[in-house]
This record gives structure tokens, sequence and C-alpha cells, in this order.
């Protein structure tokens, strides 16, 4: 009898497990945990894929009791499941980092932004604890140097896609897996859009790393120019056409080529070259110098301009009480103009 496997994700990494599932004939996908509608639950509609919209750790509970799977597979499920949940038959979870190392969150951000060369995916049977379990299998792929978050995702879902059934099928077999070492464990923190603010100051290759490990779907790595954020979503590192610079204030604008639509930036070291911006507010990016055209230009948030903002914003309160004390004398003269 063909094994009954429950899928469980809510991340992006879900879609290509549950098309790598359901391409193996090995194996029969009799749901998809997530809430919510979107392209992977569309997806699973065609494949006539049932969806549990559930995706809470009891709904979970609930699902294993209803359906009955001999198998499930987590891929993108940032919830910790219980004992007595995970025990009900064999669990594996997908986790795109090499464990032991970088446990936890944003694995893929962190692997560019430490300017690794590979990323990695492992396949372990899910235990309750983080990302802990026995190593049923570990791919890599090289993360080239232009390489963002997105394509290094795109290169690990295909791993996913060709490899999850594999070790879905060794854990129905009973493997337990490699047991992981928890000397050499490490953990990955979550980010926040706060986090991804460009210091002008550090090197070319942190500013670079942090452009492309913040490419969309993630908010982007960003900057200030005046009191208004900009998303750098296109940057290239030191071009090799730039002029070196001995004196240098980061964050300070040194050339704008309008042919080419770009504008090239001081760092702590070298160079950045802004290629797209995307100001706050705006939905698309567009050339760098739609957004700035002088070299007197300084990127970064500054103290001066908090001065100055404090200043204008100090004027006009005291513009308002003006106007506010000019009203209180106008009422009050055409109370005195009435009858009694």
């Amino acid at each position: 009898m063909t094994p009954r496997v429950l899928l469980v994700g809510l991340g992006p990494t879900t879609l290509s497990a549950l098309e790598g599932l359901c391409a193996d004939d090995r194996l029969r996908v009799v749901g998809l945990i997530r809430d919510g509608g979107d392209p992977t639950t569309v997806r699973a509609g065609e494949l006539g894929v049932p969806v549990v919209p559930d995706a809470t750790v009891a709904g979970v509970g609930a699902a294993l009791e209803r359906l009955r799977p001999d198998a499930v597979a987590v891929s993108s499920f940032h919830r910790i499941l219980p004992a007595d949940v995970v025990g009900a038959c064999p669990f594996v979870n997908v986790h795109y980092a090499p464990l032991p190392r970088l446990r936890g969150r944003a694995t893929v951000n962190w692997a560019i932004l430490h300017g690794e060369d590979r990323a990695w995916i492992s396949v372990h049977r899910l235990v309750p604890a983080l990302d802990s379990g026995g190593l049923l299998l570990q791919e890599s792929v090289p993360i080239g140097p232009r390489d963002t978050v997105t394509s290094v995702y795109e290169a690990l879902d295909e791993v996913q896609r060709r490899r999850l059934p594999e070790a879905l099928l060794a854990a129905l077999a009973g493997d337990p897996g490699r047991e992981q070492d928890p000397s050499r464990a490490t953990y990955g923190c979550s980010r926040l859009p706060e986090d991804g603010q460009i210091d002008w100051t550090a090197p070319t290759a942190c500013a670079d790393r942090l452009v492309r490990a913040l490419a969309p779907p993630y908010p982007g790595a960003f900057t200030w120019l005046g009191l208004r954020r900009i998303h750098v979503v296109q940057a290239v590192p030191d071009p090799p056409d730039a002029a070196r610079w001995e004196g240098r204030v980061p964050g300070r604008v040194v050339a704008v080529d309008r042919a080419e639509g770009t504008v090239d930036v001081l760092t702590g070291d070298g160079v950045l070259r802004l290629v797209r911006l995307r100001p706050e507010g705006e939905r698309h990016p567009v050339p760098a110098t739609r957004v700035v055209s002088s070299v007197k230009a300084t990127f970064g948030l500054r103290t001066s301009d908090l001065v100055d903002q404090a200043h204008a914003l100090s004027e006009q309160v005291q513009t308002l009480g003006g106007q506010v004390q000019t009203l209180l004398a106008e009422v009050e003269r055409r109370r005195g103009l009435r009858p009694m």
C-alpha cells in the first residue's frame, strides 16, 4: 500500500516540498496544513491535495487524528510540535542550513550575510526540540558572488523537490538518521525589518551582502536620504571603473552616471554602486539617479538632519501656538460684543 503523507508548512519552501512529494508515485499526499489562500494552496488544489487551514499546533493534532497519515513532512513551519504529536508517526523536517550549525531562523539570509560560499539543506527526524533530530540527508548548493537570497532559495527548493521523498521513505523504513553533535550546534536569531539598515562605515562587502541577503520577497536593505527611507534593491560592490578614494565620508555620493542611472557611494573601505532604489512608499524600484542626482548628497541618518527637523517642528509649533492665541483672543472679543 502506498504510504499516506501529510505535509505541514507555512513559509515559502512548502511549494517545492508539495510538488516533490506529489511527483513521487511511491507516496500519496493526503493533505496540506497551511492557513490562508496563496499560490501554494492553489497548487495543492490543482494537484488534488486537500488543504487544512488550521495551522495551529492543535490543528496539526486534529488533522493527524482525522487523516491518519503514515508519515508527516514539515517544511517552513515555525512552531515546535510537542512529543505527543510527533510521536504519532514518523515526522521529518526540512531545514535550510548545515545542521547542527544554524538552527533557528533566517538561515539562508545569515549564510549570505556571513559571506559563506555554500548554502545547505538538511532533512532530519523531527523531535520536540529546535532542529535537533537525526539527519537523514544533507546537500549543499554554491552561493555565487552575485547570488541573492531569492536565487539561493530557488536552488535549495530544487534540491528539496528532488530529495525530500527519499528522506521521507527512509524515515518510513525506520532510519533514525545520523545523530547531531550538540557541541557543534549554533543558532541564527530571527531578523526584523529594522535590521536591514546599511552601515556606510562598514566595508563594502558587508553592505553588498546585506543588499543581496534581503532581496525580495524580504523587506530589503535600506538607508536614509535626509529623513526619507530608501530601499536598495540592486547594487554593485567596488566596480573596477570606480575612482579610488583616500579622503572619504562614508555615505557620501561621489559619482552620478545619468546615462547608466547609477550612483557611487563611499563605504568604510571602498565604493558601493547603487543601481536600483525604491523610496519608501513607492511600489516599484527606479534607477538610482531618479532618487539622487548630486554629489553633495550623503546617505545615512545624520544628527544634523534630526536637529534640522527638530528646529522645523519647533517653529511649526510656535506658529500654531500663535495662531491658537489669536483665535482665542478673537473668541473673547466676540463674546464681549454679544448683548447681555
